[in-house]
């Protein structure tokens, strides 16, 4: 299971593959995961005493857990705005955008700028409530960006504003 979002005001906006992989997430747990562990529970009730019956004990234990992340999924796919299209101004960068960036050392960065619930690292997916993200907003080819970090002030150069549809932040 992912973890929610940290902030209660995250973005609502979504990929229609971010809410899809949620909706899967939420199916998933409803009927697969949680009768699993329901069957697992029922029988280690049937063993015994509970209250010293670690496999009921973290079963029940992990019940909570798959029962509270679908209250949370529930919750939150109903309020998500999918972002089907790409904005009017496609030289600028806004939500769904591929955006390649240059450091002052001449280093090439490449990043999706994604909704909260499916930002993602290893795909150069990142949150739209991100600092990066934030100071990228409404920037074109060429420009400035002066980006905040925990270690001091990081200036790039955006090299490129794309719309295209990529898995794994590669080019299809």
């Amino acid at each position: 299971m992912q973890p929610s979002p940290s902030k209660p005001n995250a973005s609502r906006y979504i990929t229609p593959e971010g809410r899809k992989h949620l909706s899967e997430e939420l199916s998933y747990l409803w009927k697969v995961k949680r009768p699993q562990v329901t069957q697992a529970v029922a029988e280690a009730a049937a063993m015994g005493d509970r209250s010293e019956n670690a496999e009921y004990i973290y079963g029940k234990k992990q019940l909570r857990q798959i029962d509270s992340r679908m209250r949370f999924l529930t919750r939150r796919l109903n309020e998500l705005i999918v972002v089907d299209r790409p904005p009017d101004d496609t030289t600028r960068v806004f939500f769904g955008a591929w955006v390649e960036l240059e450091d002052a050392d001449g280093n090439l960065f490449r990043y999706r700028i994604v909704g909260p619930d499916e930002f993602d690292p290893k795909r150069c997916f990142i949150s739209i409530d991100s600092p990066m993200a934030k100071a990228l907003l409404r920037k074109t080819e060429g420009e400035e960006v002066v980006v905040s970090r925990p270690h001091g002030t990081e200036r790039f150069v955006v090299i490129s504003v794309t719309y295209e549809v990529q898995e794994r932040g590669r080019r299809s």
